[in-house]
């Protein structure tokens, strides 16, 4: 039998984790090892699987604990070493693991609780492209896919007009039931799913026409969302409803969009700075001067000091990606360019302009030179 992961290392987390720490655990992980962001990669979609399973788990309190329970005595899988029972064989009880056994002592889900029925639908997750502009910039788009709509006609109950059923008589409408059992240990007293109306509390005397008592329909939905200005990769919105419908009249999942962001030609960014290489001509760098300079809306004049060497950064605050949470810098990286291919009358008058500037005027050149002579006694633009 495959050894069972541990949940707690694959979200990263200590057992005693809070349930906002395995909350922001799961989002964190979810996000990096997203399907979307990684195509074709077997690994990450195999991590995503166990991420989302752990998640299943650690995020329900019963789940939990039971979950907790049988790492704590993980002899007891197969009945082991449990009160003088070792190596018994309970098989022919209907038990094929301690699970089932806690499960038909506690209660199925965990010990001893009120297992609650959930008839949520479930999230719907959409992967948004953007260009990098509308990302930095924001925008509205129109997103459009398939999903469980709740039926109209019926209102998400499955009843014809909605008010076809009656409450379960079993259960009084609440959906669930004590259930005795005799036990090894004696008699147990649990609440489970009512058996008559599987914990719906009520029965439909006669089906929707429309969607045939399954209380939704399938349809494609297009809904318009306001992407803010300065999404990323790492970014998600939440649409609340617009998931899978729920059973029964419960709500609907939701609509979780995260975004792949296109690549620009001129722009990086980190957060909500942007990045750019300037080209500029050496004379211009030599003398300073000025040169244009993109942003998000326009291009600007850009001054160079007079001897901006190659590389050399610029920070220009309030000019990078405005959002919720403040606005960026511009930073501005340039890179001095030479000529090519000049005329003979070109490569003399430049060699003409040079020849007075004296090498103390060249900073790394001056102390590359003293490097030099210090190393072998030699300057290297001597002949």
């Amino acid at each position: 039998m495959a050894e069972k992961k541990n949940y707690y290392q694959v979200l990263g987390v200590g057992k005693d984790a809070t349930e906002d720490e395995i909350k922001a655990a799961y989002r964190k992980l979810a996000k990096q090892y997203h399907p979307d962001l990684h195509p074709d990669d077997p690994t990450c979609a195999e991590k995503f699987r166990e991420i989302n399973e752990a998640n299943e788990v650690l995020s329900d309190k019963e789940k939990r604990a039971a979950y907790d329970y049988e790492q704590e005595h993980p002899g007891m899988n197969n009945m082991g070493g449990f009160g003088g029972f070792s190596g018994g064989d309970f098989s022919g009880a209907g038990f094929t693991g301690f699970s089932d056994f806690i499960d038909s002592i506690f209660g199925r889900g965990g010990f001893g609780g009120s297992p609650q029925r959930d008839d949520s639908g479930e999230d719907v997750n959409v992967t948004l492209s953007l260009s990098f502009m509308d990302a930095a910039k924001g925008c509205r788009r129109e997103i459009s896919y398939g999903r469980n709509e709740p039926c109209p006609s019926c209102r998400g109950t499955g009843a014809k007009n909605g008010t076809a059923y009656r409450v379960c008589q079993r259960c009084g409408g609440r959906g669930q039931v004590q259930i005795v059992q005799e036990t090894m240990f004696g008699r147990t007293i649990r609440v489970g799913a009512c058996p008559d109306c599987g914990g719906r509390g009520r029965i439909i005397t006669e089906k929707c026409p429309d969607c045939k008592g399954r209380g939704s329909q399938r349809r494609e939905t297009t809904v318009t969302i306001d992407v803010p200005a300065g999404v990323d990769t790492t970014s998600y919105l939440r649409k609340r409803g617009y998931g899978q419908a729920g059973r029964n009249g419960a709500p609907a999942g939701d609509l979780i969009i995260s975004f792949k962001i296109e690549p620009h030609k001129v722009f990086k960014r980190n957060g909500m700075d942007l990045y750019i290489d300037l080209p500029v001509p050496f004379l211009t760098a030599v003398l300073g001067g000025t040169v244009k300079a993109p942003d998000l809306n326009d291009v600007f004049d850009f001054t160079v000091p007079e001897g901006t060497q190659s590389g050399e950064e610029f920070v220009l605050r309030g000019k990078g990606i405005r959002g919720q949470g403040g606005t960026g810098s511009l930073h501005i990286k340039v890179i001095v360019e030479t000529p090519t291919k000049l005329s003979k009358e070109q490569k003399k008058a430049l060699q003409e302009a040079v020849q007075g500037i004296e090498l103390k005027s060249y900073e790394k050149s001056r102390r590359y030179a003293d490097n030099i002579s210090a190393l072998y006694g030699k300057d290297p633009y001597k002949k």
